[in-house]
């Protein structure tokens, strides 16, 4: 026995040696994780500034700086971005530079292969070389600021220690870049929907293919009550020959990167200031995209300036919030600010012009340069931008685009905004933002409201920008940019109600400006509409109440057309055990709902099938979150409803016999995609079994054992896409308003994942929850629990 017991010793003293190791190494790698936390408390001496700025931190870390000048609170601003979110910008800068590759290796060549086409650190250059001294100041102070941040940090953000790489100082060009990021994700760089469409016309005829991409639907609410009239349906179909079964799993609609904005006058409020009401719909990660922050610059007892809402860290500008005398808020325009130009080849190594032929210009860039094996992309550059592929034809196509021009960026603008007095002035200084092409909506504190289209918008000539065309004999084009007061504008609308939600805006000669560009459903502005004329009196809360309006009204009329389905085939036991949950649906998209989810799946799959047999080969990526192409229009709900109600036997798609051979088939998808995610299970085929939350931190994807220290929780979530509450998987609200200027204190304010980048920040995730819940949460930060002092030198 005693010998027995000698092993047994052993074993226990390596063991608590084993979890002493443990310990240490957990206790190690807590040290150098608080190396990397910012600054909260104490004095920064920092020369270049001309009087004491003052940070002051709530208890979610949201700060209120104050200071003389302008350039004094970027710098501050600077300091206080990278601090907290420096590997955010970095990855900014990179996705909007094709130089993401550098950092993260070869997984992000082929996205860098496709950014890099554009050129954008080149072309910042040329925005830089038009600044005006005001901007110039404000960006130097946030560069330097940005880049003393980062040196304050006794560790570098943690995240290159695990990628194994060191960050590279903040430089001017930087900045232009994060903005170049939001061209990125806001518009087209790649001319998808003329291509789409015009791939339509080239395999169905103009008739179907204008019937499959209508310009608006019934669902459209616009703001000048316009209409569009419905395509008729086309009178011959496509060829029924064997069509090969897709090779994929179907389409899903896709999201709309953009927000709901909206706005009520002074006579519908009881303090008589408008109210606005903002919601931006993007990508969710952790940390969130904005940050949250109060500038006040003050000389004495003057404050020339009281501006809180939320800021874009790599730029020094609030982009969206109030300034006590406007409030403002955008929402992505769409626009059509780009288009697909057709070359005719030319002989030799030349293409076509008005002017005669032209040789391509060739520029080799570098990619991957910190990679063992770099690779050289050949840029080929051409009158009208750079080459961005080939049609089926073979001919190559160069992308001509609003971004590529030094116009397209600017930080005067934004400086003017923050300091705009009413909203007929917020209007005016619109049409010389230099930004993404937004709606802008605006409310001030007389009452009075207003929206336009931000950003020059381009004039063209002998077409409308629907599909790709050839520049070759000068017959089209662009003539320039329309001149800010031709821009669509609208001003205090008798009814004092202003609504955006990346619909088509406006009908008629107004629209001919804007462009057919990718619209979201109208939908969702006609719920948030509706959700407005419902009410004579608001305040924040009654606004904050349509952003969560989670009601299905766009699935209504499919809830009644599935119920019939299954009723007609109550015979099948598996069919009609779903009638009472489709009959007790609920209307919302509320996660316990079961009823929902199968309206929504239904007629989804009723979509995919119907553009998936008429388009089986659209140029267009797979969905990350569900793993299918996305459809290639927004609109495509009404075109299927009435193909389903009318039944044009010409227009049965490929493949199928009738159209209820159609109706059958989706039916079959939903019940082998219910059999695949429960077991056939049908009380656990809820909505919020598949929308959940969704964020995480873009390091988990690659490192999922991260995801319980830097994910917030992956809860379900209610919403969807075509009502205001939007939400999937990863989308959704990244920050909720509604405030009245000069009423800031009576406002209300939501942001996912909180202020901090960093783990271990006290203040990590505070305020998510709120957000998920739609809970109130003030507008201004709260009393200062942190305050950070820097003295000039």
């Amino acid at each position: 026995m005693r010998k027995a017991s000698k092993p047994r010793r052993w074993m226990k003293v390596a063991g608590s040696v084993l979890a002493a190791v443990a310990v240490g190494a957990l206790l190690a790698v807590y040290g150098f994780l608080r190396l990397s936390l910012p600054k909260l408390e104490g004095e920064v001496a920092a020369p270049g500034l001309s009087a004491p700025v003052i940070v002051a931190r709530d208890a979610r870390g949201a700060p209120v700086l104050t200071g003389k000048t302008r350039a004094d609170l970027a710098w501050g601003l600077g300091y206080l971005h990278a601090q907290e979110r420096f590997f955010q910008m970095d990855l900014q800068r990179r996705a909007a530079a094709g130089e993401l590759s550098d950092l993260v290796g070869p997984a992000a060549l082929k996205r860098d292969r496709a950014v890099r086409l554009h050129r954008f650190r080149h072309r910042a250059e040329a925005v830089l070389a038009l600044a005006t001294a005001d901007e110039r100041r404000a960006m130097d102070a946030y560069v330097a600021g940005v880049n003393r941040g980062l040196n304050d940090l006794a560790a570098p953000p943690f995240e290159y220690a695990l990628l194994s790489k060191k960050p590279a100082p903040w430089a001017i060009e930087d900045s232009v870049l994060v903005v170049y990021a939001m061209y990125l994700a806001l518009q087209e760089p790649d001319g998808a929907s003329e291509r789409r469409h015009g791939e339509a016309i080239e395999r169905l005829g103009r008739p179907l293919a204008d019937f499959l991409f209508p310009d608006g639907t019934s669902w459209d609410a616009p703001l000048d009550g316009s209409t569009i009239e419905a395509q008729p349906i086309p009178s011959a179909g496509v060829e029924h020959g064997a069509a090969p079964a897709p090779a994929h799993e179907g389409l899903a609609e896709r999201a709309s990167p953009g927000s709901n904005g909206f706005a009520v006058g002074g006579a519908l409020t009881a303090h008589g200031a408008a109210m606005v009401a903002s919601d931006m719909h993007l990508s969710l990660a952790a940390p969130n995209i904005w940050y949250r922050a109060r500038l006040v610059q003050k000389d004495g007892e003057h404050t020339a300036l009281d501006l809180t809402g939320v800021t874009l860290p790599g730029g020094p500008v609030v982009v969206a919030g109030s300034n006590g005398q406007i409030a403002w808020a955008f929402t992505n325009s769409y626009a059509d600010t780009s288009d697909v130009v057709v070359l005719e080849p030319a002989e030799g190594d030349a293409y076509l012009t008005p002017q005669g032929p032209r040789k391509f210009e060739r520029v080799e860039e570098r990619l991957c340069a910190a990679c063992p094996q770099s690779e050289s992309l050949t840029v080929e550059e051409t009158l009208w931008g750079p080459v961005i592929g080939t049609d089926a034809k073979g001919r190559k196509l160069a992308l001509r685009w609003t971004a590529h021009d030094p116009i397209a960026i600017n930080l005067r603008g934004g400086l003017e905004l923050e300091r705009a007095a009413s909203a007929r002035a917020a209007l005016e200084i619109a049409h010389r933002l230099g930004i993404p092409h937004q709606n802008l909506v605006v409310g001030d504190t007389e009452g009075h409201l207003g929206w336009t289209v931000t950003s020059p918008l381009p004039r063209r000539f002998g077409h409308d920008g629907k599909t790709p065309t050839s520049w070759a004999k000068g017959d089209k084009g662009w003539d320039g940019y329309w001149p800010p007061g031709e821009t669509p504008t609208i001003y205090d609308p008798p009814d004092g109600r202003i609504w955006t939600a990346n619909a088509r805006p406006v009908g008629g000669e107004a629209l001919q400006k804007l462009g057919f560009g990718d619209y979201a459903l109208g939908a969702r502005a006609k719920q948030i509409r509706d959700d407005l004329f419902a009410r004579r009196h608001f305040d924040a809360k009654d606004l904050l109440a349509v952003q969560l309006d989670d009601r299905g009204l766009a699935l209504q009329r499919w809830q009644e057309f599935l119920l019939k389905v299954l009723r007609d085939r109550a015979a099948r036991p598996e069919f009609a055990r779903l009638i009472p949950a489709v009959e007790n649906w609920g209307l919302r998209a509320a996660p316990e709902s079961v009823g929902y989810r199968l309206v929504h799946d239904f007629r989804q799959e009723l979509i995919s099938l119907v553009y998936d047999r008429y388009l089986p080969s659209a140029p267009v990526e797979p969905s990350p979150s569900q793993g299918r192409r996305p459809l290639p229009t927004h609109q495509a709900d009404e075109p299927v409803w009435r193909l389903l109600n009318e039944r044009p036997p010409q227009l049965v798609p490929p493949g199928f016999k009738d159209w209820d051979a159609v109706v059958d088939v989706a039916l079959g998808r939903l019940m082998v995609v219910m059999e695949a995610t429960t077991h056939g299970r049908l009380e656990a085929f809820t909505w919020g079994a598949f929308n959940h939350a969704g964020i995480h931190h873009p390091l988990t994807r690659a490192l999922p054992q991260l995801a319980a220290f830097l994910d917030p929780p992956d809860a379900p979530q209610p919403g969807d896409l075509w009502q205001p509450r939007v939400a999937a998987p990863g989308f959704g609200a990244s920050e909720r308003f509604a405030v009245a200027p000069g009423h800031e204190a009576e406002g209300l304010f939501h942001m996912p994942t909180g202020q901090s980048g960093h783990p271990l920040s006290p203040y990590y995730n505070l305020g998510h929850e709120d957000w998920a819940q739609g809970r109130p949460a003030p507008f201004l930060p709260g009393e200062a629990k942190w305050v950070l002092r820097f003295r000039p030198e």
